[in-house]
Parts: structure tokens; C-alpha cells; sequence
């Protein structure tokens, strides 16, 4: 017996896209006039053929084709309009293919987004019955696996009440609780779980790395690479509908994490008039290689290169480095005395190291200044050189970014216990 649960061949998916002739900001007025002259047309001209909208063929998906064995973890990543959440749909019957064809080996359950398969008129106890059924359950099957279902997703109180009245919370719980208890042989889920809580979100992990021990499939879309690298045992990039790698997570994420440095750069270089004595001539972000580099994974030293040029010696100038985050918060500053470099040169190249395992995920700018304290300011050049850092499968990314929000540093400390154990009595 084959061991492929899912074998997709040649997969396309094709969409249609219209265009309005005349585009403004009042699309709906225009439209609505456009339809009227139409209609004018057709009755001053019966004969005559109008000419309809453009279309355009939009391609979700081309070429498409890959095996997944029974008890894979797959994760799926790629930019936004890759074609991740259009390939869940057509895997879980949601969308047909245009072109190509998929081979599905058992039941397939999906948790695609808030409220998939739910009916919002019914009560929870009701959907939990309803989804069983749709997956080919009897009720005896269903009811066995009744009371795990309810455990998993804490929602005792509101089992008879209608779901339309759950928070969006409430709904993955029981959604997911459905998913990953009903047995199915397949469990397909996009990035929906980023709406539970932290606890939850471990619980969730822990159920999906059980299902797949016990030989189930599990496809998984997410932008959170800590957790594809995790729970995951091979994983998908999709670009522009296309899969471009496929092979083990830390792989597949190294080429992603690749893509993303190309292109723009985050350089800063001043521009020719270099009006003070001392300038800050150019800074960027490298790698511990040198290569320069926007995106950077938590076990990454971070490197920030910075070129001064000196045109006239000036005593006591200090080289400041602010980090901010997006918001302009402030996260730390630091500096360096120039007088350190004891002769006197016309071009310094300064690295600042920000060390591994130290800033959680978020996108982070820099303010540099040259100054003498007390005395004048310089030079200072603001948000440049933005830079991201991204949880590769750190301790912290099961929490898929809740726990941490509001924080900046992942500071592991030393922790000392003291245990106390009472003497055993006669």
C-alpha cells in the first residue's frame, strides 16, 4: 500500500479579474455611468457590439506539483499572494483546479479561516455534530470523541449557545478542537491560530506534533518561521503561485530568509556635500560574513558597518548609536569615543555588534549622531538601515509573537532554585 497521502499533479488555478475602462477614486460612480452609457449604446446601435470590460487571467497557482507522505508535517511559507491559502483551498475542496489534478489518501479536515464550517445559527454542541457528519462520522464516533473535544476547547459554559455570539477567540478553539479530534487523515490549516491565546497556541502545537506521531498529515501555512520549524518536518515556498523549493524547514527557510536580503537595500550613504569636519559618510547591515543583509534571523549576530570620513581632527567627538523599533520607541543607545583611534586618519570603518538571542521579532531602525557631549552636535542621520529579526525556533516562538508583545529583548538569565525536602519521619 502507497504511503503518499496527497499527490498533486501539474496544479493551476485560474482567475478572472476585471477592469473598469475609466479608473477614479469613485469607482462605484463610474461604474454605474459606464452601465448606463452601455445601455444607451445598445439601444441607439442594436447591431453594433459593445465593447465589454478587460479582463485579465490572474494565475493563483502554475504548475503545481508535489508527493506528501501519510504522517508528514508540512509548513508552507511565502510572501503575501503567494498562492499558500489558494493551494489549502483547492486541497481541501473549497476551490476546483483549473488545470492539473490532486490524489487525496482519507478524510481531510480544514481550519482555513474564523468560522469555516460552521453554521452560524447553530449552537457549538450542534457544529461539533454537524462537522463530524461532514467527515463521514456516525454519531456513535462523534460522541466518543464528544467530551476531548470540549476539554480541549474550554467553551463548557457556551456549548449550547449559538456560535454567531462566540468571540473570534472561542471560534478557533472549537473550530481546532473539532479538526484535530474527529480523526481525520488529513488536517489542513492556514494561519488562523494566530488569533488564540498563548496557552492555547502551545496546546495547539502540542495536539498537531501528537497528530502527526500518530500518522496523520498535517499541512500547515504560517509567517511565523519559529513555528514551521518546530512542528514541521518539510516544508513548501510558494512564489507567485508557483513552488519554487521544497525540502526539510531549515532549508527551505534559509533560501526564504535569502530572497528577501536581495534586492533594495537598506544602505545609507550621504550625499556628496559633506559639510562638517567629521561625517558620517555611509552604514549598513551585514552579516557576520560582511554580507550586507536586512533580514535577520534570533540566532544571528546582527552587524551594524559604518564608514566616518575626517576631514579636520576635532577632540573628543563620540560616535552614538540610538535602536529604535518602528513606533520610535527607543530600545537602547550606545557610543564610542573617536579619540580611542589614537592617530589621526581620514576614514574610519566602525562595526557595532548587536550579539545573537537577544531581540525578539520586530523591524528596527537606527539614529546615528556624531557629538561632543556638552558642547555641539555634529552630525545626526535618523531611521536608517531598517533591519527585521525573525524567531527561527527559538524557546519562545510556540507562542507565536502573544507572549512577547510589548517586549523587545529575549534575555535568557541564569536562574537559581532552592529546593527544600523535608526528612522522612519514622
Amino acid at each position: 500500500m502507497s504511503d503518499i497521502a496527497i499527490r498533486v499533479e501539474n496544479l493551476g488555478k485560474k482567475y478572472l479579474l476585471k477592469h473598469q475602462q475609466e479608473s477614479d477614486p469613485y469607482a462605484l460612480r463610474y461604474a454605474i455611468a459606464n452601465g448606463v452609457k452601455q445601455w444607451g449604446k445598445r439601444l441607439l446601435h442594436p447591431r453594433r457590439r459593445v465593447a465589454r470590460p478587460e479582463l485579465e487571467e490572474f494565475w493563483a497557482l502554475q504548475d503545481v506539483s508535489c508527493e506528501i507522505q501519510q504522517g508528514d508535517r508540512v509548513g508552507i511559507i511565502g510572501r503575501n499572494g503567494a498562492g499558500k491559502s489558494t493551494l489549502l483551498k483547492v486541497l481541501s475542496r473549497i476551490t476546483e483546479p483549473t488545470t492539473g489534478r490532486i490524489t487525496l489518501k482519507g478524510r481531510v479536515a480544514s481550519l482555513l479561516e474564523v468560522g469555516t464550517g460552521f453554521h452560524p445559527e447553530l449552537t457549538g454542541r450542534e457544529n461539533i455534530y454537524l462537522n463530524g457528519s461532514i467527515l463521514g462520522m456516525s454519531r456513535r464516533e462523534i460522541e466518543r470523541k464528544f467530551d476531548e473535544i470540549i476539554a480541549f476547547a474550554e467553551i463548557e459554559r457556551f456549548l449550547d449557545t449559538p456560535v454567531k455570539r462566540y468571540s473570534s477567540g472561542m471560534y478557533v478553539r472549537l473550530a481546532f478542537a473539532v479538526a484535530a479530534h474527529l480523526e481525520p487523515e488529513i488536517l489542513v490549516i492556514d494561519e488562523v491560530l494566530a488569533v488564540g491565546d498563548a496557552q492555547f497556541q502551545k496546546k495547539c502545537l502540542g495536539k498537531m506534533k501528537t497528530v502527526g506521531k500518530d500518522g496523520r498529515t498535517v499541512i500547515f501555512v504560517s509567517h511565523q518561521m519559529g513555528m514551521i520549524n518546530q512542528l514541521c518536518n518539510h516544508a513548501f515556498w510558494l512564489n507567485q503561485g508557483r513552488l519554487i523549493q521544497q525540502g526539510s524547514p531549515q532549508m527551505i527557510i534559509n533560501a526564504y530568509l535569502e530572497s528577501l536580503n536581495t534586492g533594495e537595500t537598506n544602505q545609507f550613504i550621504a550625499t556628496p556635500a559633506l559639510i562638517h569636519e567629521v561625517n558620517i559618510f555611509s552604514a549598513e547591515t551585514v552579516n557576520k560574513s560582511g554580507k550586507v543583509q536586512k533580514q535577520f534571523g534570533h540566532n544571528e549576530n546582527i552587524i551594524l558597518k559604518t564608514k566616518i570620513k575626517v576631514f579636520k581632527y576635532v577632540q573628543n567627538v563620540y560616535f552614538s548609536i540610538v535602536l529604535k523599533d518602528l513606533q520610535g520607541r527607543k530600545i537602547f543607545t550606545t557610543e564610542y569615543n573617536l579619540d580611542e583611534v589614537k592617530t589621526i586618519v581620514k576614514e574610519l570603518t566602525i562595526s557595532f555588534t548587536i550579539p545573537q538571542d537577544f531581540l525578539l521579532p520586530n523591524s528596527y531602525t537606527f539614529d546615528l549622531f556624531l557629538h561632543v557631549p556638552n558642547v555641539r552636535h555634529i552630525e545626526k542621520i535618523e531611521n536608517v538601515c531598517e533591519f527585521t529579526t525573525i524567531d527561527l525556533g527559538s524557546d519562545f516562538s510556540m507562542y507565536n509573537g502573544v507572549i512577547d508583545r510589548g517586549c523587545v529583548f529575549a534575555t535568557f538569565c541564569q536562574w537559581n532554585v532552592d529546593s527544600f525536602v523535608p526528612a522522612m519521619q519514622d
